[in-house]
């Protein structure tokens, strides 16, 4: 932090202004008989009449005294504060050390106050099983479950480019799950809210019923996120209707408890692999970040394949 400025102005008392000189006067006679003349000579003011030159000295002795006093008392002044530190028993002297006791004390102390970090859980630590599930019974995937490929997807229902990319992108590599070469699985991190998650549960409902592929694309319409009103628990149940689901089951699997908390576990995982914006990718345990152009994740794939 820079000093202010007041800081950097003198401080102490300033420099008195002169007086003008007062009018030159005639001296009187006391005056005169004291002034010397030219050959140095006092001049006397009559015969026999001597003049005392002991008057102007009677005062230098004195005052002499007393400049010397006062010099002293600023010495020993300004001499003590050193001398009190040299003396101040607190202070360790110059070139030691703090004993190793007391250096071992205060660290101890340190140790007690602030707990190390335990051992943080990355990515990298994270069970490949966790992510890449594999489970046939997963209602968010599509895909074989020994296909040699598996692409993870971290998405929202609220994200415009995770729209772009369904609609762009994901119709392409549907090609490779034909062809048995490639598993999709879908991780929704919900990151935009309410409505976000309520969506998520609404595929979740429709895969239960083998129709999550289909009702993925309906929420994300020509490339475009749903309106509220279609991400509204009503407008939901509706759009299942409108896909020939079984709205009364849908409408259960939508409110229950076991699918929000996978909804919900998925979620966190993203959070925990980092997936904080949307949509982000994992393809053959690589990741990918961002709705990029269609032939970067065909590349990623066919590497993936040839290894």
């Amino acid at each position: 932090m820079h000093p202010a400025e007041g800081f950097l102005m003198p401080h102490g008392p300033s420099t008195p202004t002169p007086e003008p000189n007062p009018e030159p006067t005639t001296p009187g006679p006391e005056v005169a008989a004291n002034t010397t003349h030219p050959d140095g000579a006092v001049p006397a003011t009559g015969a026999g009449a001597s003049v005392s030159t002991s008057a102007p000295q009677s005062w230098l002795v004195p005052a002499f005294i007393v400049l010397t006093v006062i010099a002293l008392i600023v010495l020993v002044l300004a001499i003590q504060p050193s001398t009190t530190n040299q003396a101040d028993p607190q202070q360790p002297p110059v070139g030691t050390e703090q004993s190793t006791d007391t250096a071992d004390q205060d660290t101890q102390g340190d140790t007690d106050a602030v707990e190390p970090p335990a051992d943080v859980q990355g990515p990298d630590e994270v069970n490949i099983a966790d992510i890449e599930r594999r489970d046939p019974n997963d209602p968010l995937a599509v895909g074989p479950v020994d296909a040699p490929v598996v692409m993870v997807v971290f998405s929202d229902y609220q994200c415009p480019y995770c729209a772009k990319w369904s609609n762009d992108t994901l119709t392409v590599l549907e090609n490779y799950v034909d062809a048995g070469d490639l598993r999709v699985e879908w991780r929704d991190v919900n990151i935009f809210g309410e409505n976000s998650e309520r969506a998520a549960r609404a595929s979740y409902a429709a895969g239960q019923q083998g129709q999550f592929l289909a009702y993925h694309h309906a929420l994300f319409p020509g490339g475009e996120i749903s309106s509220e009103q279609v991400l509204s628990e009503d407008g939901l149940i509706a759009l299942a209707g409108d896909l020939g689901l079984d709205t009364d089951q849908f409408t259960k699997d939508l409110t229950s408890k076991d699918t929000a908390e996978e909804v919900a576990k998925n979620a966190q995982l993203g959070l925990d692999l980092g997936a904080y914006s949307t949509p982000a990718f994992l393809v053959g345990g690589q990741p990918i970040v961002g709705a990029q152009p269609t032939d970067v994740f065909t590349s990623a794939i066919d590497t993936a394949l040839q290894g």
